[in-house]
């Protein structure tokens, strides 16, 4: 069972349990399933290039294979920087007490890049940092479900339905503007195009 979501409001801790929010739950979900000539379920598998090896379904979310066919698993695998120097993990998150930032402004909530959605049960809720989230606010809080190298930020609001966790990446757009405005310009040009002679038809 995964850890639960500690944050921290005015030095008070709250601690939420978290079951992540998909499609199926909100919409119910429908299956296609293949069949053989037997009515037995077909599962999917993929053979590599050489032919060598039979790739089943969730083996390549496990590890990868490298260029010559050898196995890695993903606890093997570590990040390198431009220069080939392994990068530090950033550990998870949970189980640990993260403090709150805000309340924050509308447009820093709409700038997060959402990926995951998270519906909270919360186990201790401070009664100050309820009638906060209640009120409309929304706090963010450092989130990394496991140890990555890439941490997230996490939004944590509520509404009448409960609590949430909104987990993405602050994006950061870029704004393009003009540095000098161009003239349009009436001047005749030198250059004409050759005019169409109707006589040629």
């Amino acid at each position: 069972m995964a850890k639960s979501i500690v944050v921290s409001f005015a030095g008070v801790e709250s601690t939420f349990g978290l079951d992540k929010l998909d499609r199926s739950k909100l919409y119910g979900r429908r299956e296609r399933q293949s069949l053989d000539p037997q009515g037995r379920r077909c599962e999917r598998a993929e053979l590599t290039r050489d032919g060598a090896l039979l790739v089943r379904s969730g083996m390549t979310a496990q590890g990868y294979f490298d260029e010559v066919g050898t196995w890695i698993p993903n606890k093997d695998l570590v990040g390198l920087d431009r220069d080939g120097q392994p990068l530090p993990q950033a550990p998870s998150t949970l189980g640990v007490a993260q403090p709150l930032m805000g309340p924050l402004a509308p447009e820093t909530v709409l700038d997060l890049a959402v990926r995951t959605v998270y519906v909270l049960d919360p186990e201790t809720l401070d009664s100050a940092l309820a009638q906060q989230l209640q009120a409309g606010a929304a706090f963010g809080f450092a989130f990394n479900y496991r140890a990555d190298y890439q941490a997230e930020t996490a939004v944590l609001i509520a509404n009448d339905t409960g609590y949430y966790a909104l987990v993405g990446r602050v994006a950061e757009p870029t704004w393009s503007a003009l540095e000098t405005v161009a003239g349009e310009s009436f001047a005749e040009d030198d250059h004409h195009d050759d005019e169409l002679d109707f006589e040629m038809f």
